[in-house]
């Protein structure tokens, strides 16, 4: 008699496809890690990504998928954009299919349906344009572009910007220019006030002493 073979036990998987796993942080609370996981944004994008995903590939485990996107992040940090040339260029060639189906239908429609043939015409030059900047945006990643810039000196009025330590020499002699009449007037007016003492007297009583004892100051000399 031949004795069959135990059948080796199956690994432990998650059987709750719907519930998200979170790897243990001692640095952490519970909530501590659940608020991490919620707002480091990778998990959101995760589920919002699985839900539309339903449809076509059916419920996808959670869990997965937030590790299959943070390694996708990881490669981006990383400088590896492989997957995004990938994606663009996989989007690319689905518009292009769109474009092409929305153009056939306008093309049936021509002549009999002219509100269908403009309905779908639109929607095959909006599949268009979208294609053009998705491989707009490839090549952007693939060359990225070499941006000149050139210095530029602009002036607002009667100013003048020049490069070089003359200019800052020329600038602090103009600023003296400039200061110079309104300096050489503060002395004229100020001996304009003491040579006219009676004008201070009616101020107040110690402005007549003062100009009293000035004066008699200056009738003694």
């Amino acid at each position: 008699m031949s004795k069959t073979k135990p059948t080796p036990p199956k690994p432990a998987s998650n059987t709750d496809a719907n519930r998200l796993k979170i790897e243990h942080d001692p640095a952490l609370t519970e909530q501590g890690q659940i608020a991490k996981v919620a707002l480091s944004g990778v998990a959101a994008n995760a589920l919002t990504a699985r839900t539309f995903a339903a449809g076509t590939f059916g419920n996808l485990d959670v869990t997965e998928c937030v590790k299959v996107l943070r390694m996708r992040a990881d490669a981006t940090h990383a400088g590896d954009l492989r997957h995004a040339e990938t994606v663009l260029t996989a989007q690319a060639a689905t518009l292009d299919a769109i474009f092409i189906e929305m153009a056939r239908r306008a093309a049936l429609n021509m002549g009999e349906y002219m509100d269908a043939t403009e309905r779908y015409m639109r929607l095959a030059l909006k599949a268009q344009s979208q294609c053009r900047t998705t491989l707009e945006t490839l090549a952007a990643i693939k060359n990225p572009p070499v941006v000149f810039a050139k210095q530029a000196n602009i002036a607002h009025g009667p100013q003048q910007v020049n490069n070089g330590n003359g200019s800052a020499a020329h600038s602090a002699t103009s600023t003296r220019m400039h200061a110079r009449p309104q300096a050489e007037n503060w002395p004229t007016e100020q001996n304009e006030l003491l040579e006219a003492p009676h004008v201070a007297e009616g101020v107040t009583g110690v402005g007549r002493g003062v100009d009293r004892v000035a004066v008699g100051r200056a009738g003694k000399g």
